[in-house]
């Protein structure tokens, strides 16, 4: 147990913010212990009951606006199992202190399908349900068959399947009434070992793949080309600060978007039954963002919906004021509230 510790090395936006109390764990068992000290208040005397609890993965989907006067653990709890169902399927679970994208090329390199899409995602494997993590036309409820969690309460482990998670877009019942009772120890996926779907459909992965000069992609095919497309449009977090999409893409009527349609010809959507899908980018970009820098931070010159610590030096609080004027900008001019991505503490 630490005191008074630096959180700058432990988030992606490089954002200074000090925790009260600090603690890395590296198993099931050292978690239970600490959080057993914790309840009881044993673990320092001058802990008082409420005293506010974070958990860290990859720390890339956060946003410390100002300091933690509480307790952050950081999950370093680190494996992968393999499970033969038959020829051609394959259980694969990690725990959730494995970064995602190494979790990605391990399948790979087994020839497992399913996550080839989800390349050079940001964060740890123990995040990616919380918000259903996806990208180019895959999401993680997709191959995802179970979980496996600490009641943080009663520090009993449950065990929450596909429905149980109530997955939506960029959300799931970790977010919603269940938020903050849970702490999620390991992801088992359903992986194919052959007859691979191969899903090219969505954004640029076809020009992507023609560019590479490839007609038949394989899996490992797919996850170069999205690699590339996401290296050549998103910003480095090691190199400059930030923590990828920062809002969601919002969902609106399409008796709206019609409406909208006739005002901005060239506005872009994404049907869905009565609704369509806005890129929020898109939305930024004709308010003026993109590229757009106030003080140390700006959005991204090459993806309006990327925020960046632009001097290395910006706080928390000038990062989520700058997202404020963004939203601000495009409900005047769209009527469209934009919702933060980010976790905002």
């Amino acid at each position: 147990m630490q005191e008074n510790i630096s959180l700058k090395p432990y988030n992606t936006f490089g954002v200074e913010a000090n925790a009260k109390y600090f603690a890395e764990v590296h198993s099931t068992e050292e978690l239970v212990n600490i959080l057993k000290n914790f309840n009881a208040q044993a673990f320092h005397p001058e802990l008082v009951e409420g005293l506010p609890l974070l958990f860290l993965g990859g720390g890339s989907n956060i946003l410390f606006t100002k300091d933690f006067d509480g307790l952050v653990i950081l999950l370093n709890l680190k494996g992968i199992q393999e499970e033969f169902i038959d020829d051609s399927e394959v259980l694969v679970t990690a725990k959730a202190g494995e970064n995602w994208h190494n979790f990605v090329m391990f399948c790979l390199s087994k020839n497992y399908g399913g996550l080839e899409n989800l390349s050079l995602i940001p964060g740890n494997v123990g995040t990616s349900p919380m918000q259903n993590i996806g990208a180019y036309g895959t999401e993680i409820k997709d191959t995802f068959v179970s979980c496996k969690v600490l009641n943080i309460s009663t520090l009993e482990v449950e065990i929450f399947d596909l429905e149980k998670c109530r997955f939506g877009y960029r959300d799931s019942i970790f977010k919603q009434e269940e938020k903050g009772k849970y702490v999620i120890l390991e992801v088992t996926f359903r992986l194919t070992r052959e007859n691979h779907s191969i899903k090219t459909e969505y954004g640029a992965i076809t020009s992507e793949l023609q560019n590479l000069g490839i007609e038949k992609p394989t899996i490992q095919d797919v996850s170069k080309a999205v690699i590339n497309i996401r290296q050549s449009k998103l910003p480095d977090p090691k190199v400059i600060g930030n923590a990828g999409s920062f809002f969601k893409n919002p969902t609106i009527p399409l008796t709206q978007f019609d409406d909208l349609k006739a005002k901005f010809p060239n506005i872009q959507g994404y049907p869905n039954g009565n609704f369509v899908k806005v890129p929020a980018g898109w939305l930024i970009e004709q308010c003026g963002w993109k590229g757009k820098q106030i003080g140390n931070v700006a959005s991204h010159q090459l993806q309006s919906l990327v925020i960046i610590n632009a001097t290395g030096n910006a706080t928390g609080k000038e990062i989520f004021d700058f997202s404020t004027m963004i939203i601000d900008s495009v409900k005047e001019k769209f009527g469209i509230e934009l919702e933060r991505e980010v976790n905002m503490i």
